[in-house]
């Protein structure tokens, strides 16, 4: 009868340090957040790529917990305007940083 029980208690124990481990804190995401932060951020460099006006290379995009931040050099800033706005029309983006910067 031990025996079982010991098993039980060890796969028990087991699980609940996994799930710990998938936690998220302030500096981390869970890796639930991790995936819906990569879904976004190719949705992000999808639109932009696809808005003719803009030059997708120079425009880097990161995600972190549904926050965007858009860094790099462009030429204009209704390109900036452009590239922030089209950000904020994706599902799924809390906020956008700015940081890209006029060449």
């Amino acid at each position: 009868m031990k025996k079982p029980f010991r098993i039980s208690v060890f796969f028990a124990a087991c699980a609940m340090v996994l799930m710990v481990g998938c936690a998220s804190t302030a500096k981390q995401s869970s890796t639930g957040e991790y995936i819906d932060d990569s879904a976004i951020t190719t949705k992000v460099k999808a639109a932009i790529f696809n808005e003719p006006t803009l030059k997708s290379a120079e425009i880097n995009v990161e995600t972190f917990k549904g926050e965007v931040q858009l860094s790099g050099f462009v030429s204009s800033q209704p390109d900036i305007d452009k590239a922030v706005s089209i950000t904020k029309s994706i599902k799924g983006v809390s906020s956008v940083k700015n940081d890209m910067r006029l060449k």
